[in-house]
């Protein structure tokens, strides 16, 4: 009622005194009071700190990057296997609009896995700006991939990747839920994964047709189906 009340006070008194200017310019400058009693929406500080903080402590995946971040820095690291946390989100496109919940959780838990003594590394995937990437490690969104890089043997032989894919529930995912993925071994719930798309281990890896299968995933997940019904129909017409 008191922001109604002043607007209304405001219509007259600015009227009055800009009767001497033109129209437009009196309807704007009244315009331009009007918004002034109206609050902005305030931008949380926490969310904003957070995203800040995982900007800054987390690797960004892209399709010609990954396959040099994610491996071992040295035949020999200090800690033994190199521990890694994927977080694979998306948008509009991949998502549907319903990661930002998740994505809000992961930005948050950077802070908290930083603390612990065993934090694992931590990389970032947006499937809306890299589906070709997502494609070819046929994920799910929004997923955190904790992924257990061996330690080279020294006659450069590689050990299995192990590799647990936890989907995230786009309604309860926390933070804490997020961080406990990790600090309390939550990943071991789920089985580790060993399909023919796994990007270090499956045979389509092993044959280096990891990034052509992926672009074909891609470019066939964007025909639209009624190209598909054409197709069909014009195969079928030949065959009769």
């Amino acid at each position: 009622m008191r922001l109604i009340s002043s607007i209304l006070l405001a219509f007259p008194l600015t009227i009055n005194a800009q009767q001497q200017k033109p129209l437009g310019e009196s309807l704007q400058s009244w315009f331009n009071k009007a918004k002034s009693y109206i609050p902005s929406a305030a931008t949380s500080p926490i969310a904003s700190t957070a995203a800040k903080t995982a900007a800054v402590n987390v690797v960004s995946l892209t399709n010609s990057n990954w396959e040099s971040v994610l491996s071992p820095s040295s035949s020999d690291p200090p800690h033994g296997i190199e521990t890694w946390m994927v977080f694979f989100s998306g948008g509009n496109k991949t998502c549907y609009g319903r990661c930002g919940r998740a994505e809000k959780a992961w930005n948050e838990s950077v802070a908290m896995l930083a603390a612990d003594p065993s934090s694992p590394q931590l990389a970032f995937v947006n499937c809306d700006k890299q589906p070709v990437l997502c494609a070819t490690w046929s994920t799910p969104v929004p997923t955190v991939w904790h992924i257990q890089l061996p330690v080279p043997t020294k006659d450069q032989s590689r050990p299995a990747t192990t590799i647990h894919i936890v989907r995230l529930n786009t309604t309860t995912v926390t933070a804490k839920k997020v961080v406990e993925i990790h600090s309390a071994k939550k990943y071991q719930d789920v089985p580790v994964y060993e399909g023919a798309l796994h990007p270090f281990d499956g045979w389509v890896a092993r044959y280096k047709l990891s990034k052509p299968l992926g672009y074909v995933m891609f470019t066939f997940a964007n025909i639209p189906s009624w190209a598909f019904m054409i197709v069909i129909s014009m195969v079928s017409r030949q065959m009769m």
